[in-house]
């Protein structure tokens, strides 16, 4: 009860900054907290949102996917050579803080316009941080795992999926929940440049044509959305590391 009394002071704080920054800014640069609400839920109720919504969705799910998996299967590879792991680090961190905007035009020479080019572009923000956490999981475990599994000679893929797994579940799951987000900017950032449909492509649409109202709603849309899965990941996030 606390912590819902907390986070509904925040929001209100939240919604009085934005109303604040209207009043001194104007309708030119922002939308108001009311009108954005409203148009929000107008598009909610309209046919032409949906259909925008379902590809930035779609391009989502298969970039998450492909991030998942990926991130998993390199970490956990790295994270059980230990050699390996020690020099893909540095080069995974390098790779991590690097803009990926910058390899844009690569995305759209391999992939060109369309589903393809967004997937891409979300697997590959979403796909590092997975591939760190992961790999950090399996090198930090305690040694008696892995040792208690050769013991028992447990195979190599058992050893894989019923110690090394579970046992580096919490972290791996971190991982999983910031990839979580970033894929879904990736995913947005390529609608905006390579695509012509989805909510990324509103958002740039409406900037060309300067309709602030329609950016600032799809936008509180896509900050509803990122936060409330993000708040439902985190607590299973704290609830795997409690019982850990």
């Amino acid at each position: 009860m606390h912590r819902a009394t907390e986070t509904l002071i925040f929001i209100a704080a939240l919604v009085a900054l934005w109303q604040l920054l209207y009043l001194y800014s104007g309708e030119v640069a922002m939308s108001s907290p009311a009108a954005t609400a409203v148009k929000a839920a107008q598009l909610l109720a309209s046919a032409e949102f949906w259909p925008h919504a379902g590809e930035t969705l779609a391009a989502f799910a298969y970039a998450l996917a492909i991030a998942v998996a990926g991130g998993l299967a390199i970490g956990l590879g790295l994270g059980l050579h230990r050699l390996s792991g020690a020099v893909a680090e540095p080069i995974l961190v390098s790779l991590y803080s690097l803009p990926k905007i910058t390899l844009y035009p690569l995305i759209l020479l391999i992939f060109g316009l369309g589903m393809p080019a967004k997937i891409a572009f979300g697997a590959i923000h979403g796909i590092i941080p997975i591939v760190i956490f992961s790999m950090n999981a399996v090198r930090t475990l305690s040694p008696i795992y892995l040792k208690a599994g050769r013991v028992m000679r447990v195979s190599r893929a058992g050893m894989v999926f019923t110690i090394v797994l579970p046992a580096a579940l919490p972290e791996i799951f971190s991982g999983v929940r910031v990839g979580f987000s970033l894929t879904l900017l990736g995913v947005l950032i390529g609608e905006m440049f390579a695509s012509q449909r989805g909510l990324g492509f509103l958002i740039m649409s409406a900037i060309g044509l300067h309709d602030v109202l329609t950016m600032m709603a799809v936008t509180l849309l896509l900050a509803v959305l990122a936060v409330t899965a993000n708040g439902l990941l985190l607590a299973l996030d704290h609830r795997l590391h409690h019982r850990t």
